[in-house]
């Protein structure tokens, strides 16, 4: 089986992270969340990968290299626009030929993994077979119909008026039959090739398709919230591993993973949380799920389920929470009586308090 990795999106609604880099890129649990599906599509046994690359084809090729720390042979293919789902498969069909393969969402998270899905429909072997999860906002979502026997009756792309709460995860496998799909659906009112239309079309004339429900939890990271749930998800998993330095003044409850490099000096780590290669934290609270990248800098700091991109520094100042700090960006405190001093981007949201 191969597999069709969709890492093209510009992540609109994670701005102002997003002026600055692919969405794909942005870390969860000290990882790039793109870094989290390659991983599990290697131990699902899949071994050729074709990623679909728009605007940030540079700076994702880079981090990712050819793939073989994920197990895997990496295609790069570049899309122009976000053209939808089913354009990929359409750009991607010389690398597909006439194997099974799996589509699958770069910014997605699947707690248990592809190897249970991948199983599934090898054994049973459809037309094709969707990952699916209950949702209680399926107007939000590609949404499946199913019979009693989790054969897949009906779909709808965020419909005004879902019949069912069953959404379609980042998941999606295939048999070669999609590709005649495919090549005879119209774009929608979207301007974009759905994927749920190349899959209705393979309904109504009477192929398989099934709907997998997963186990355990999915999160698509599409929002900062997602993105700050899905590092916490992560982090529950978390076992502890020190191998930069702690000194005798600091405290470690919980989980807690000091990288190598990283000093930790007269400060209160709660875990779960990471602390990234390099980083100081001095003098400072870090509390539950919290990931700190490499080389930042805390000082006289106090945060909690807050995600810091590499090389940020935070100086006196307490009580942040729920927060993603960006890569060398800087928060500090301001001098008794001089007020907020903010510089701010575009597509940012700041609460200061009085």
């Amino acid at each position: 089986m191969k597999s069709l990795v969709l890492a093209g999106g510009m992540g609109t609604r994670l701005r102002p992270l997003t002026h600055a880099m692919p969405k794909q890129l942005v870390p969860v649990a000290n990882k790039p969340v793109l870094f989290h599906g390659l991983e599990q599509l290697g131990r699902a046994g899949v071994t050729e990968a074709a990623v679909v690359v728009g605007d940030w084809h540079r700076e994702i090729r880079a981090a990712v290299g050819d793939g073989s720390r994920f197990g895997l042979e990496i295609t790069w293919l570049r899309q122009e626009a976000p053209f939808g789902l089913a354009h990929c498969v359409l750009l991607a069909r010389d690398f597909l030929a006439d194997d099974d393969f799996v589509m699958y969402l770069g910014d997605n998270v699947f707690s248990d993994g592809l190897t249970g899905l991948a199983d599934t429909f090898r054994k049973r072997r459809p037309a094709a077979q969707v990952a699916v999860v209950r949702v209680p906002n399926p107007e939000e979502y590609g949404i499946v119909e199913t019979g009693p026997d989790g054969r897949v009756t009906a779909l709808q792309e965020k419909p005004r008026r879902p019949r069912s709460d069953l959404a379609v995860a980042g998941a999606y496998f295939f048999s070669p039959l999609v590709h005649d799909a495919v090549a005879r659906i119209e774009p929608s009112l979207r301007g974009e090739w759905e994927i749920t239309d190349a899959l209705q079309l393979l309904v109504a004339e009477g192929h398989e398709v099934r709907a997998a429900e997963i186990t355990g939890w999915w999160r698509d990271t599409g929002r900062i919230d997602d993105i700050l749930d899905c590092n916490r998800l992560l982090l529950d998993r978390l076992e502890t591993s020190v191998e930069g330095s702690v000194d005798r003044a600091s405290t470690l409850l919980g989980p807690v993973v000091v990288e190598p490099g990283a000093r930790i000096v007269r400060s209160h780590l709660r875990g779960p949380l990471i602390v990234g290669a390099g980083t100081l934290v001095e003098d400072s609270y870090v509390g539950p799920h919290t990931s700190i990248g490499a080389d930042c800098v805390l000082t006289d700091a106090g945060l909690a389920h807050t995600i810091l991109l590499d090389r940020a520094t935070v100086t006196d100042v307490n009580g942040i929470h729920g927060s993603v700090i960006g890569r060398s960006a800087r928060v500090g405190s301001s001098p008794p009586g001089g007020g907020h001093r903010l510089v701010v981007g575009d597509h940012t949201e700041l609460r200061v308090l009085a």
